[in-house]
């Protein structure tokens, strides 16, 4: 982790971890834990491309991520592609804000999109890995997402957990979905 957390710093000299708030188990917020994937001023970048180009403000509405991303670092990218972006929340997870596995956690905007089924699949803790990851993550429709993380809400036990896991192993390693 010190060997990422430095060659992120390296690329621009911005920090290299990236905290957000979330939205967890029961609709609690947490600070999660990134490295850093985005250039410094992603915020302000992203609003300027979703004002000035309708094909990404399209692909943002549908699905909340950018095939074609302005914003990811050159390191950022790898670290995307390889999933390592994610090894900081293995913090949250001490912390009880996160488990191993569950429904990713997401932003306060997304929400809305879960609509009824938000408490559902949101009565469980958020994973570093679900049903989600394992089922090609970014390629999915944000409605699949929503139907996994409810299955995995519905379904839950040890054995899901323990085939979830062993299956994000070859998920991540074919970045199967990884943008």
């Amino acid at each position: 982790m010190l060997l990422i957390a430095a060659l992120v710093r390296a690329g621009d000299g911005g920090p290299a971890l990236f905290k957000q708030p979330r939205v967890g188990r029961g609709g609690k917020s947490f600070r999660c834990w990134k490295f850093r994937t985005m250039a410094c001023n992603a915020d302000e970048a992203l609003q300027h491309l979703l004002a000035t180009d309708p094909a990404a403000a399209k692909e943002w509405a549908e699905s909340q991520k950018l095939t074609r991303d302005p914003r990811i670092t050159p390191v950022g990218a790898f670290l995307r592609r390889s999933s390592l972006d994610e090894l900081p929340q293995l913090f949250n997870i001490i912390a009880g804000e996160m488990s191993f596995v569950g429904p990713r956690p997401i932003v306060a905007a997304e929400r809305e999109r879960y609509g009824e089924a938000f408490n559902h699949c949101f009565s469980v803790p958020p994973g570093l890995t679900g049903l989600w990851q394992i089922s090609g993550r970014s390629d999915c429709s944000y409605a699949t997402r929503i139907s996994l993380d409810s299955q995995y809400a519905s379904e839950w036990h040890l054995m899901l957990d323990a085939k979830i896991l062993v299956k994000t192993v070859p998920a991540v390693l074919m970045q199967r979905g990884s943008r």
